[in-house]
């Protein structure tokens, strides 16, 4: 990064805002973080602290590393080396659902919801520590109606705030793309997380969702989480997240305010290759889309490609 912004601070840093930089108050911190597949180190993360209470987006080219640092961190992988913790506690080997249970909670670029079952039923299965999901206790109603009634109640009320209320009882295979990708988050709401990690949250969205979605993310944090989001649409990352961490190559690269980071001349070459001489700062919304689409057609090419060496 520049001299100007080597010698920069922020309320979220301690000292000068730099890669891997301490913060005030971090809700992650990973150390050494390594992960390899034969002879590509797809993830080589030194030093990174994720700020607590913010919205913090996590950006760069495809094959950066940033899915797989989330599968990483979240239990979904193992490393080759490192360790993290999230509040304070050692996350390093410990299983995804575990993880989720602890209050760090992730969604997927491609959406897991339940298609046979309801938009009620995903709803429900979020939801933690259900006394009917013992053997034992599930033979005697009495000791779990209450809760489920609860739990129930709860569910009700995130479908109404993410207006998913009108399908309660459709089948999620029902739902469009952008519908499962509100459900995917109301039903991570469910466990009361303290940590929401958002894993491409507007890939295949149809725009008319599109704000409602950003509206949700915004609300996250205004009840009190913190949020870790994937994300390729830079005008999304610049208008609703508080701090950016750039990955190229398994690296965190750079990191700081969107201001400062998206008008970053290495930033820019990394991220946008061929559009090196534009600012991603003064980028028109066409020409953000223009971009993203770009990065949309890569991945359905990668995604092909994926698909003919499985058949093969």
């Amino acid at each position: 990064m520049s001299d100007a912004q080597l010698t920069a601070t922020h309320p979220f840093v301690k000292g000068e805002v730099r890669p891997g930089c301490e913060k005030v108050d971090p809700i992650v911190v990973a150390d050494n973080v390594t992960r390899q597949f034969g002879g590509l180190k797809a993830v080589d993360v030194e030093h990174l602290e994720i700020p607590r209470g913010a919205i913090t987006a996590l950006i760069g080219p495809n094959g950066a590393g940033k899915t797989t640092f989330f599968n990483l961190l979240t239990g979904f992988d193992k490393p080759n080396t490192g360790r993290w913790s999230f509040e304070g506690s050692n996350l390093a080997g410990v299983p995804a659902f575990k993880v989720a249970r602890r209050g760090m909670v992730r969604t997927f670029q491609l959406t897991k919801s339940l298609g046979r079952l309801s938009v009620l039923q995903n709803m429900l299965l979020g939801a933690t520590k259900q006394s009917g999901e013992n053997i034992f206790r599930a033979l005697i109603p009495g000791l779990w109606r209450k809760q489920e009634q609860e739990i129930t109640a709860r569910a009700d009320d995130l479908l109404g705030r993410f207006k998913l209320d009108a399908k309660r009882e459709d089948y999620a295979a029902s739902l469009s793309g952008g519908q499962r990708k509100l459900l995917e988050m109301a039903r991570a709401l469910m466990s009361d997380p303290k940590l929401v990690m958002l894993d491409e949250p507007m890939a295949g969205v149809n725009p008319a969702l599109t704000q409602s979605l950003l509206g949700h993310i915004l609300d996250l944090k205004k009840q009190g989480m913190s949020v870790l989001f994937v994300e390729h649409d830079m005008h999304m990352v610049r208008h609703i997240s508080d701090w950016v961490v750039v990955m190229a190559e398994g690296r965190v690269v750079a990191e700081g305010p969107p201001e400062t980071v998206m008008s970053d001349q290495a930033v820019i070459d990394a991220y946008l290759g061929a559009h090196h001489d534009t600012d991603l700062g003064d980028m028109t919304a066409a020409e953000v889309e223009a971009v993203h689409q770009e990065f949309e057609a890569e991945d359905e090419a990668d995604f092909e490609d994926d698909q003919k060496g499985a058949r093969s």
